[in-house]
């Protein structure tokens, strides 16, 4: 005896068509396209998405920063040369420092100063007064046997044979003080005094800590009422000034509109050429693709910074010119060769696959075909190699403008920017620190974001829940 069945009963009401917006009985969730799950995929990496909001901050700020950060990039200030980050802006008016001569010893005895023996370390170094901004005036005992006295001046703690930038030399071993007053900042200072004569004595050293502080003229450029114990606030630097008082946030928000115009640009246009040439190669074939192939491999074996002199010459660059345009038509002309040949190999895989066959028996003709179905298809991988190529690019336009045949002062750029800061980098750290920081982060941001979008874009991947 047969077991009976169990197939449902269908009846006219199952051939009825559904309300609007209802899903049918049995279906898990709406069918996602393409883009859709791929943007879902994306949304679940949250170091691709944290990237992308990365990105997109610095794209605002490149463009909005000057807007809300009104101060200019290339206005010099010498009272504040190569000022460190500060969080606060108020200082205190200071009085102009009475004038002040060096004290000499009494009864120093002057025969001794040619004498025999090494001499001995400076006693009681002291500051005398009180140590400001605008000067730090020293006074030891005199050393006998001395023809002299050597000044050094650190931000460090000394140590061993290192005592800081000689700042001074006192002539005479009676002369016993020394006023600093150059290029002073309210950080600590260790102050060294070497006595001379045969040989360098011992050093005889003191910390100084000195205080924020403005002179009274610059208080009034300011403030015309200021008066010297005035509190004033000088217009806030949070990136500190570089070696000519420029600001530094100010120089890296206008930088960034050079550096990320080349930085994307650049790659998108070379991508474009590279898939539109690859995409052709692939299609046509046959003598098609062995030319364009063997045009791609002679762009490939050009060394791109022996080109890049030689077309920057051509161009009539000359030197202290900015190389932009010549910078941009170089990276161009040689950074579609991994596109092309990328797009080549999708397009061959692509080209034999039932719907582009189906379309070509529709009639679709070779420009339908390339256009709406195999380029198409390969935009994932593209878009993957597009975030991956803006990283390059951005590094590239650094280098370039580090060594000098990019963007070349006054006008800033990143890399300029850190070219300029690692001549004074062991000084004013600042000054190298932040150009290299946004450089670093737009890299990573990239390079997260070129991850995520292979992994969200790859249909081997796609979600099948």
């Amino acid at each position: 005896m047969s077991a009976p069945s169990t197939a449902p009963v269908l009846t006219p009401r199952d051939f009825e068509p559904l309300p609007r917006g209802e899903a049918p009985r049995g279906a898990a969730r709406p069918s996602l396209s393409y883009w859709a799950d791929a943007w879902l995929r994306l949304r679940r990496n949250r170091q691709a998405l944290a990237s992308l909001v990365v990105i997109a901050a610095l794209a605002i700020l490149t463009v909005l920063g000057p807007l809300l950060w009104r101060v200019d990039p290339g206005q010099t200030a010498l009272t504040r040369i190569s000022e460190r980050p500060r969080w606060s802006n108020a200082v205190q008016v200071l009085a102009p420092p009475e004038p002040w001569e060096p004290p000499v010893a009494e009864g120093f005895d002057a025969s001794q100063e040619s004498g025999g023996a090494r001499p001995a370390a400076p006693e009681g170094l002291a500051v005398v007064g009180a140590a400001t901004v605008q000067a730090v005036r020293l006074r030891w005992g005199p050393v006998p046997g001395a023809a002299g006295y050597l000044v050094y001046r650190s931000t460090t703690r000394p140590g061993g044979d290192y005592l800081g930038l000689p700042i001074g030399e006192v002539e005479g071993g009676a002369v016993v003080g020394f006023e600093d007053s150059f290029n002073l900042e309210p950080v600590t200072y260790w102050y060294s005094v070497v006595a001379k004569g045969r040989g360098e004595s011992d050093a005889a050293t003191t910390e100084v800590r000195l205080r924020p502080g403005i002179s009274l003229v610059e208080a009034r450029a300011i403030d015309p009422a200021a008066k010297p114990g005035d509190t004033v606030r000088r217009p806030w630097r949070p990136f500190g000034t570089d070696a000519l008082g420029r600001d530094v946030l100010a120089r890296v928000l206008a930088g960034g509109r050079i550096s990320l115009f080349i930085g994307v640009v650049a790659p998108l246009l070379s991508i474009l050429i590279g898939v539109l040439l690859g995409g052709i190669a692939g299609y046509v074939g046959g003598r098609v693709d062995q030319w364009l192939m063997r045009i791609t491999d002679f762009v490939m074996a050009l060394p791109f910074l022996l080109f890049m002199i030689l077309f920057r010459v051509a161009s009539g660059v000359g030197p202290g010119d900015s190389g932009v345009g010549p910078m941009l038509v170089a990276m161009i002309a040689l950074s579609w060769t991994g596109a092309a040949r990328l797009t080549r190999g999708q397009v061959l895989q692509l080209r034999e696959d039932e719907y582009v066959q189906a379309a070509r028996l529709l009639g679709a003709g070779p420009r339908h075909l390339l256009l709406r179905h195999l380029l198409p298809n390969t935009l994932g991988v593209v878009l993957v190699s597009l975030t991956a190529s803006i990283p390059g690019a951005i590094f590239t336009e650094a280098f370039l403008s580090f060594i000098g045949m990019g963007v070349v002062p006054p006008t800033p750029s990143w890399g300029s920017m850190c070219n300029d800061g690692i001549k004074t980098f062991l000084v004013y750290p600042h000054e190298f620190v932040a150009p290299a920081v946004v450089i670093s982060l737009t890299v990573l941001a990239f390079n997260l974001l070129g991850d995520g979008l292979r992994d969200a874009l790859d249909p081997k991947l796609r979600s099948v829940e």
